[in-house]
């Protein structure tokens, strides 16, 4: 692998590193405290052609390969991770299987606004007692004449307050095969439910989702029945590689932040990165943070280039999403009580980091596939 970026590479990260600090970051305090989904900058985003980077052009995207696309994402979640993971889902898993799978009515009313942040998007996987383990989702699906009824709960649904649509996850007949089905959100027998409040990324909304007798129509079943695993594999590994990418821009936000505070704040006499203990604390975060980038962009790679990934995409979320947390932490020592007091910006990174922990797969589930691919 080239480690060298090309120039589009290049321009991707100049370009979304100025709109960080012009427009993300002066406003990322705000919209956290607000706990409200960032509707300007996620239109600001989609103006920007962030939603449509990994499409092809004749679908209304740019065509970018997958580290271009993670370059980007790092410098979002610099400025806000709560962003970042509203983008992230738009930009992948939100709009995925309508380009996938969906029709032409499908694509022209949903994926194409969809593309430019003019309609949102989520996905409906995790249940009261299914997360990890998809073999125990509940909602199902019963055939009637035109369609499906769903009925079911789900968990955890990211961006559900403010989505026009949703890719639902449901079981259909007695072999429980696993099924995709698209919801609008007027649908009859859909309802955002409580949201949930998080110590993180709380301008990401969060929320229940109830099913109850919502009818769906057979252009709207977007997988032939039974295929729904088949089709998300296809996602796993990308879905691994752009958490890690956020975890990287999360806490790459927290060292810039502590590398500032030690230039700035003076004690006995001079700045405290002049004392050793600060010093190796920081020469630890950026090493930590550059064997994860590479970690990252090499799992990228493999995906772009079509060649086997499935180890390296796990390898790389754990390494990118521990070492990140650990940065996070480490940077909030630098500050010490001002790691945590609530006006400096490290606490926001350190408590909105452990949302990358989950996402793709906690740290346990990925310890196994690796360990299960050591000897195979």
């Amino acid at each position: 692998m080239d480690f060298e970026l090309s120039q589009e590479q290049q321009t991707v990260r100049d370009t979304f590193a100025r709109f960080c600090d012009e427009k993300i970051a002066p406003q990322a305090e705000a919209i956290d405290e607000a706990h409200e989904f960032p509707r300007e900058l996620f239109a600001a985003l989609g103006e920007l052609g962030f939603f449509g980077m990994r499409y092809p052009e004749e679908d209304g995207g740019s065509g970018m390969d997958l580290n271009a696309f993670c370059l980007a994402l790092t410098e979002i979640a610099r400025g806000s991770m709560s962003l970042a993971g509203a983008v992230a889902m738009q930009s992948l898993m939100g709009t995925k299987f309508l380009h996938m799978l969906g029709n032409d009515d499908i694509r022209e009313r949903l994926f194409a606004p969809a593309l430019l942040g003019k309609k949102i998007g989520a996905i409906c996987m995790t249940e009261p007692n299914a997360g990890s383990d998809l073999g125990s989702i509940s909602t199902h699906a019963v055939k009637v004449e035109g369609g499906y009824r769903l009925n079911g709960q789900k968990m955890w649904v990211t961006s559900a307050p403010v989505a026009d649509f949703f890719t639902v996850f449901a079981i259909v007949g007695e072999e429980k095969a696993l099924t995709i089905f698209l919801v609008e959100k007027d649908f009859a027998g859909l309802a955002v439910g409580r949201a949930i409040e998080k110590m993180g990324v709380r301008a990401l909304p969060t929320s229940e989702l109830a099913l109850n007798e919502c009818f769906v129509p057979e252009t709207h079943c977007l997988s032939a029945v039974g295929d729904g695993v088949t089709h998300l594999r296809k996602l796993l590994a990308e879905i691994r590689i752009i958490t890690g990418a956020m975890a990287i821009g999360g806490g790459r936000g927290a060292l810039n932040e502590a590398v500032r505070y030690a230039a700035e704040r003076k004690q006995f006499g001079k700045p405290i990165n002049r004392f050793q203990a600060i010093q190796l604390k920081l020469a630890e975060m950026a090493t930590d943070l550059e064997a994860a980038e590479q970690l990252v962009h090499y799992a990228a790679w493999l995906k772009q280039n079509d060649k086997p990934c499935h180890q390296q995409s796990a390898m790389a979320k754990l390494f990118a999403s521990e070492a990140a947390t650990t940065v996070c932490d480490k940077a909030a020592r630098v500050l010490a009580s001002y790691g945590f007091a609530m006006e400096y910006p490290v606490q926001r990174h350190l408590r909105d980091i452990r949302f990358t922990l989950i996402g793709g797969g906690t740290s346990e589930i990925l310890k196994l596939i690796i360990a299960k691919g050591l000897s195979t």
